[in-house]
């Protein structure tokens, strides 16, 4: 097990580092982003007014319009002959999300990102299979800079192909896969389609994120491969993966890098912080970026944090896993569900695959939430054709029970056959929102 000095820092310790890099990045954002210099003026704050963490809650807060109101370069802290590399996020919203790095912000998220799967299990001897998906999203570069900062034997496979994963899985043997769970499972499902067991291969580790995933996912994962399965978190706002990573001895909670990131969580109705321990929005100010520092950026990811001591020895600050998107979360009849509450309490009905989806519609004035979910392989054989129809019905409501019980929303549930909802190689769609679309009569 590595450990490395920063992670075993005392608080007082740590907070001394983050403050001195919190007045160096005030001062930078402050002579270098006119955004930031008008919002701070606008609120009287000077960058010698910054002498505590605690006056951080005095900096505005950055949001996703902040980015891409100024979209593509105008939040950038450096001129364009100093940035070696440019990201940018989904613009299915709107416009991309646009984030930068010098040379020097290449080589600490490397370092971030190896420090990364070193806790989760990845070592220098090691080979490393990394199936997310390489681009403008930062998710396949920012984890194989890491790996191979790290030393490990680094096949960038990306997404998708699934048929030449499973080869280069079977025969490049890697130690480390890393890729979203939902599409990792799919590898898992295929491998088992070729009458190949997923158990046997020569995976030890895997790190899972870009996406919610639920405790008993984890379980799954694990079973599926025989491995350790350990959350990663980042964003490219902030800078990417490796943000924090869940260590595999204690799977409690994710270490975050708190020597490059100052983490705050927030109620994000009245922006006020929270107790440790209690869910809210988590906010982060960088402290060591250069092309593109952000000051109290709202992710809109829910979560709650803690600063007690790891079992695995680290001091770090940890958040839990992330409940979901502020965004994501679904409003049903005045109800608050999040997917990750579905997941977690569909995946412990035997008989079912992982695999789901939410429609939701509108009849009239009402909103109708359908939830969609499938037979695994190995139950679909086992029923006799005749009792089919009844099973189903039973798997039906045993969902529709379980749902109302525990989410406390009454759903239409749809039982299909196995692998009818689609697959994706990236990013799972889960929800399918269809409430706004107009009505064709």
């Amino acid at each position: 097990m590595i450990i490395h000095g920063e992670e075993l820092y005392s608080r007082k310790e740590m907070e001394t580092l983050q403050l001195m890099r919190l007045k160096e990045t005030v001062e930078r954002v402050y002579n270098k982003v006119p955004f930031y210099q008008n919002q701070f003026e606008e609120r009287n704050i000077k960058p010698a007014g910054i002498q505590s963490l605690e006056d951080l809650k005095k900096l505005p807060f950055t949001k996703k319009k902040d980015l891409r109101d100024h979209y593509p370069y105008n939040l950038f802290a450096v001129d364009m002959k100093d940035i070696v590399r440019i990201h940018a996020s989904s613009g299915t919203s709107g416009k991309p999300t646009v984030v930068a790095y010098t040379e020097n912000d290449i080589r600490n998220w490397s370092d971030m990102v190896a420090r990364a799967i070193s806790i989760a299990g990845g070592e220098p001897s090691g080979i490393f299979h990394n199936a997310y998906g390489y681009g403008l999203f930062t998710g396949g570069l920012g984890v194989h800079y890491g790996a191979e900062r790290l030393g490990m034997a680094t096949v960038p496979v990306s997404g998708g192909n699934t048929d030449r994963q499973i080869t280069v899985i079977e025969d490049f043997q890697p130690t480390v896969i890393a890729g979203t769970p939902s599409y990792v499972l799919k590898i898992a499902e295929e491998m088992g389609q070729l009458g190949k067991n997923p158990r046997e291969s020569s995976l030890k580790f895997g790190i899972f994120g870009a996406e919610p995933w639920s405790e008993e996912m984890r379980k799954l994962l694990e079973e599926s491969f025989a491995i350790k399965a350990c959350d990663i978190y980042g964003l490219s706002e902030v800078m990417g993966p490796g943000v924090a990573m869940e260590c595999h001895e204690a799977q409690d909670g994710l270490h975050i890098a708190d020597d490059h990131f100052i983490v705050e969580v927030i109620n994000p109705d009245t922006l006020e912080p929270v107790m440790d321990g209690e869910e809210g929005e988590l906010v982060f100010t960088s402290l060591t970026k250069e092309a593109f520092p952000v000051i109290r950026y709202r992710t809109g990811d829910i979560a709650s944090i803690t600063r007690e001591k790891c079992k695995c020895g680290r001091t770090t600050t940890r958040m839990s896993r992330v409940k979901g998107r502020i965004d994501d979360m679904l409003i049903v009849r005045g109800v608050n569900v999040f997917p990750s509450e579905i997941e977690h309490y569909l995946i412990q009905i035997e008989g079912l695959s992982p695999h789901y989806q939410v429609l939701l519609h509108r009849e009239g004035t009402l909103d109708i939430v359908e939830l969609h979910v499938e037979i695994n392989d190995e139950t679909y054989q086992k029923v006799n054709s005749d009792m089919k129809h009844e099973y189903i019905s039973t798997i039906m409501k045993t969902v529709q029970h379980s749902m109302k019980n525990h989410c406390l929303v009454s759903m239409k549930v749809k039982v299909l056959a196995p692998r009818s909802i689609p697959r994706s190689e990236g990013k799972a769609i889960r929800v399918i929102d269809q409430r706004s679309q107009p009505v064709l009569l």
